[in-house]
Parts: C-alpha cells; sequence; structure tokens
C-alpha cells in the first residue's frame, strides 16, 4: 500500500517540478527587477485601484508627445474596451526635432504606432523596455540600409533618441508593463507622436513644416483622434507604401 500511495504521488510531484517559470519570475531573478518591484510595486498598484483596475488583470497603453514631453501610461482591465489614464511620466531629456526617425544616428524619437518588444533588465540605464523601430511602416519610409534602432523607454536622464524618464520612474514603468506582459497582453501598445495633434496644434505645424511631414501626420491623427474620442485602442493598418490607416474598433 505505502508502494502504491507512493508511486501515485510521483506523477503529482513531478508535474509539480516541471511547471517552467512565468517570464515575470525569470525577470524577477534580475536584481534591478527585484528592486522596481521592491520600490515601487504597492504605488504602482495602487495607482491602478485607484482608477479601478486590477493589476492581476489589466492591459496596458503607452502614448509619448515629443513636444510636450509627456509619456502618459493608460490601463484597463482585460473584460473592458476603454482605457483611463493612470499617471504622466516628463521626459528627463530629449534630443531631435519634430518629425518621425528615418536613418540611424539622426537622433530623432520615432513617431508612429509602435509596441514593447523587449524587456531589458541589464540595460545600461538601469532597466528598458525596447520599442519596435523600425514597424512595417518605417521599414518602407525609412533609409533602406541603416534605419537605426535600438529604440527604448530607459532610465536615466541622457538619450540620443530615446525616452529617459530617471530611474526613479522607469522603475514603477517597468512594473505596470511587466505585470500586464505576466498576464497575457503580449503586445503593448506605444503610440508616438510629435505632439498632442489637436486641430489647433495641427494649424501650427502646417504653417512650420513642409506638407509631406504634414500629411504624414494627419496619418497619425486620425488614430490620435479615435482614441482622444472613445479611449479605445484604434485599429491600425499599415500600406504596402507605407502609410498608416486608422479605424475604430
Amino acid at each position: 500500500m505505502r508502494i502504491l500511495i507512493f508511486l501515485l504521488s510521483i506523477p503529482i510531484y513531478m508535474s509539480f517540478m516541471s511547471e517552467e517559470p512565468s517570464f515575470k519570475d525569470i525577470q524577477l531573478e534580475h536584481y534591478t527587477v527585484f528592486q522596481a518591484y521592491r520600490d515601487k510595486a504597492e504605488e504602482a498598484y495602487a495607482k491602478l485601484r485607484a482608477q479601478g483596475v486590477d493589476h492581476f488583470n489589466c492591459d496596458i497603453l503607452l502614448r509619448a508627445f515629443k513636444f510636450e514631453e509627456d509619456l502618459e501610461v493608460w490601463a484597463k482591465n482585460k473584460e473592458d474596451s476603454t482605457y483611463k489614464l493612470i499617471t504622466t511620466y516628463k521626459f528627463c531629456e530629449n534630443v531631435g526635432q519634430l518629425g518621425p526617425k528615418r536613418k540611424e544616428g539622426d537622433m530623432q524619437i520615432p513617431e508612429g504606432f509602435y509596441q514593447i518588444s523587449k524587456f531589458n533588465a541589464t540595460s545600461a540605464y538601469f532597466l528598458s523596455l525596447k520599442v519596435n523601430y523600425p514597424n512595417a511602416s518605417d521599414s518602407f519610409l525609412a533609409d533602406r540600409f541603416t534605419p537605426g534602432g535600438m529604440i527604448f523607454i530607459h532610465g536615466g536622464c541622457s538619450t540620443v533618441g530615446c525616452i529617459p524618464i530617471t530611474d526613479e520612474w522607469i522603475k514603477e514603468l517597468y512594473v505596470f508593463c511587466l505585470e500586464a506582459s505576466g498576464h497575457d497582453q503580449y503586445d503593448i501598445p506605444v503610440h508616438m507622436f510629435p505632439a498632442r495633434l489637436t486641430e489647433e496644434n495641427m494649424e501650427l505645424l502646417a504653417k512650420q513644416f513642409d506638407s509631406e511631414l504634414v500629411s504624414f501626420w494627419k496619418q497619425l491623427q486620425k488614430g490620435y483622434d479615435i482614441f482622444e474620442k472613445s479611449r479605445e485602442l484604434p485599429r491600425v493598418v499599415v500600406s504596402p507604401k507605407g502609410e498608416y490607416f486608422c479605424f475604430s474598433r
């Protein structure tokens, strides 16, 4: 009988032992991520709760505005369709001009509709979140041979085309994004704009920049407007020529 009980227990034990660690578990093996959770997790969870969002069940959206130097964090419960503003971080440093990134070394922060493609727990800037530049649009419109890359949202206060938000706030942002990713949000959107694309701002931009650039910004404005009016993610399609087309869901 004892042998039978022992044998029956083996599959349960082996099943337990064979469970692979989660992505969050793997990330927490890095001391920088451990520090982020130690210092900022409860504060991040409280900010979500204040807007009725459960950190065990959340989706995250990031929106960056280059002129205003704002990085917004939006969140929602998975079963909801509309996002709520959770917090806003200021860029610690800014480089380049208004306009998209088109070539390696141009010191430009990209503009367009992106996603987080990597959680970098071993960053030289404490922690960093990689943006998937060049995307499908950039692959057509940017320099064919040297479009550049390695665009991150990161800690510290220095940049050559990334978005630094200081070590303090990258900790909190990393917690937000890791919670969402760890609960099955595999594609965290990052919308990057030259400025808040209100009609007033578009009129000002049209007076200062060439028509080709303004035409590109009008493509982005459609996605901006959809979210501003509905608080729902726009559906974004990229044409074979690299143009953005945005639709309500």
